[in-house]
């Protein structure tokens, strides 16, 4: 083998190992890119999960539970939580409770106060925002507190006799929007009571200046 074919063989396996030493760093550099890929996926979840979990956090309602259940107190739940779930959170109800007083249905609020009944009880307000005289009120339909400013009827706690002294409001309307706030939660706005069937602009229009949300 003359020389020139040694130089022409030399070239070729240096430009095959150029070709191979490429090949490893290109690849070396893709695993790598690949390996950060995979640490930043995995931060930005760990990072989504936390952010996640504050948010769900957030979401949290507090409401004060007493009356026939195991355990009596604050309990925390998420929002958008029925009266069922609270007495479940509170480790469910006793012998000597009577569900059948309550709406089980309800959406709660935060800030309640839920009593669960016993058999034997003649009570007619079992949830409230007000203070705890408010939630036992001895059968009584009526509370000096469930009224707002200037002696307007509060929507969202008014018994069926304060919304039955509204001006155009009989028992059947003033029940339907018992009925309406339990099955849906509270009024947002007094504009609100419209939904209820029965109360239309013109009854509306007669009864805004009374209430309040």
């Amino acid at each position: 083998m003359d020389n020139k074919k040694k130089i022409i063989i030399s070239i070729i396996l240096i430009i095959l190992m150029i070709i191979l030493i490429t090949i490893y760093i290109i690849n070396t550099n893709e695993k790598e890119e690949i390996d950060l890929n995979i640490i930043l996926l995995e931060n930005s979840e760990e990072e989504n999960v936390e952010i996640t979990n504050e948010i769900h956090e957030e979401e949290k309602i507090a409401v004060h539970i007493i009356g026939e259940v195991k355990k009596e107190g604050i309990i925390y739940l998420e929002e958008g939580s029925r009266v069922a779930d609270a007495i479940e959170k509170a480790g469910g109800e006793t012998k000597e409770a009577d569900l059948s007083k309550i709406n089980l249905a309800y959406i709660l609020q935060d800030g309640e106060k839920i009593y669960v009944p016993n058999k034997n009880d003649e009570l007619t307000e079992y949830i409230t925002k007000e203070n705890g005289n408010n939630l036992i009120s001895e059968g009584n339909n009526t509370s000096n507190n469930l009224k707002g400013e200037n002696d307007k009827v509060n929507i969202n706690t008014a018994t069926l006799n304060e919304l039955d002294s509204l001006p155009g409001i009989g028992p059947s309307t003033a029940q339907k929007i018992i009925d309406y706030r339990e099955e849906n939660g509270n009024f947002k706005t007094i504009e609100d009571l419209q939904n209820v069937k029965g109360i239309g602009d013109a009854k509306f229009e007669e009864i805004k200046d009374k209430i309040i949300v």
